[in-house]
């Protein structure tokens, strides 16, 4: 099998059972929190220990992969992750279930960016789409099918399995990886720098908390408005620390590139609306419509059908017009397929739903696979690493915010139009808020050159 296939589906294994992982757990809440003795709610802080762990070792992934080698450090990530899997399958009390997710937390903070390496160090530049096609799949499959799976293991079998049947898919990579993947390292690696790694732990575990807690009642407004603060102030510390330090643990003048500005920051509002849609549309067709989660779950499949589709034509949409015609255009497309499901009504047929999300899901897809594409257009081998953790980091953060910004703005709508619960009234001025802050991408995107990666896409203007 050429390299360019093999390499992203060993890749993608592993992505896969992390993506999947932190989706299925959601709908077992209340059955784990039954079992330990504990409030569902408390089990929010599995959940948020998962996100504070991927926020302070993503950003030093890069840098132990150019140390130790891509090969090492992704198969002692598979294995810390099926570790931390096992360790909460056998959790007992609360305590124990948190500190196994945030083990795991820490395996999937390094399988994420240096799987991406491993994939980009691998694979020409001008095979990039066509890798990544591989690779995103776990990302739109994760949301997709973790929700449904979660309900159809905890309610057939047991919501202990849903950390089990991580060993054989771990044990199946962590082969592939030994075998088929180059152990790449730097000849040359700068000193770690401790003190940035602290501030950008220290911030973005802080800013995450308190983003996490938004809307959840996680922790009290005082406390998760001094978190957003504290962790907003010391990541400006960290911007400081940065200009001033010569090998950086994130190093921002990856920002002065174009194609990876747009490609992270300018992309990170449009995953945003992409972040918050996997939360509010369950909650929307359980809460609103009344269906179970195995329902649910079932119809919004359609958007996974849509996102396969989708892979077999990103390559010739690329190489045709190029990626700033496809993030403008494709990505106010994208936008408004979100405002639609404010239409959606508990009368509306459910094959109209699933041709929506269909469509949604041909959409995300491109513009997904196109902003992981064009930010990686112009990185030099050497930065590989750092542009890998920088791309991941920002990726996770704008999923918690997706999901923080979509919590506010249900809660918004329901006090507004005075319910005490949540219904399915409340819900369309959520989606329509956050179409709104997607749609800012891809409008930010015309500042982008007709020539931006066309050594990726293969575009040449007439």
């Amino acid at each position: 099998m050429q390299r360019a296939v093999l390499i992203p589906l060993i890749v993608a294994c592993a992505l896969f059972m992390e993506n999947m992982d932190s989706t299925v757990i959601t709908t077992s809440l209340p059955a784990i929190a039954k079992e330990i003795g504990e409030n569902p709610l408390a089990l929010k802080l599995a959940l948020t220990s998962y996100l504070v762990s991927l926020a302070v070792f993503i950003p030093i992934s890069g840098w132990i992969a150019d140390r130790y080698g891509s090969r090492t450090v992704f198969a002692i990530a598979i294995g810390v992750f099926v570790g931390g899997s096992l360790l909460c399958a056998a959790s007992n009390s609360l305590p124990a279930f948190v500190g196994a997710r945030f083990l795991q937390g820490m395996g999937g903070a390094m399988m994420v960016p240096v799987g991406r390496l491993v994939l980009m160090r691998a694979v020409p530049k001008h095979e990039y789409v066509a890798a990544l096609n591989y690779l995103t799949i776990p990302a739109l499959l994760g949301p997709v099918f973790g929700p449904a799976l979660g309900g159809a293991i905890t309610v057939y079998f047991h919501w202990r399995w849903i950390f089990i049947i991580n060993v054989p898919i771990g044990v199946l990579g962590l082969y592939l990886v030994l075998r088929h993947i180059p152990n790449i390292r730097e000849a040359e690696i700068p000193a770690f720098d401790l003190r940035g790694f602290a501030l950008s732990g220290v911030g973005l575990s802080l800013l995450m908390l308190g983003l996490s807690a938004l809307g959840g009642h996680l922790l009290p407004p005082a406390v998760t408005a001094a978190c957003i603060v504290v962790g907003a102030a010391t990541l400006a510390a960290y911007v400081r620390h940065a200009r001033r330090t010569p090998h950086p643990v994130l190093d921002l003048k990856l920002l002065q590139l174009p194609t990876f500005f747009h490609g992270v920051m300018v992309g990170s509002l449009f995953r945003i609306g992409l972040g918050a849609t996997p939360f509010l549309l369950p909650l929307l067709l359980q809460i609103g419509f009344g269906l179970n989660p195995l329902q649910s779950g079932i119809l919004t499949c359609a958007t996974a059908v849509g996102a396969m589709f989708m892979k077999t034509l990103t390559v010739a949409i690329l190489r045709r017009w190029g990626f700033r015609t496809v993030l403008v255009v494709n990505g106010v497309v994208a936008s408004a397929s979100i405002a639609v499901f404010a239409l959606f009504t508990a009368a509306t047929p459910h094959a109209i739903i699933a041709i929506v999300l269909l469509a949604s899901g041909c959409l995300r897809s491109l513009q997904f696979t196109a902003l992981q594409a064009i930010s990686f257009a112009d990185i030099s081998p050497p930065g590989m690493s750092q542009a890998a953790s920088f791309s991941s980091m920002a990726q996770r953060l704008s999923q918690s915010m997706g999901i923080a910004v979509g919590a506010y703005f249900l809660e918004i709508s329901s006090v507004l139009q005075g319910h005490t619960t949540i219904v399915a009234a409340d819900f369309w001025p959520a989606f329509l808020a956050i179409a709104l802050v997607s749609v800012v991408s891809p409008l930010v995107h015309l500042r982008l050159s007709p020539d931006a990666g066309t050594v990726v896409s293969g575009h040449a203007r007439a």
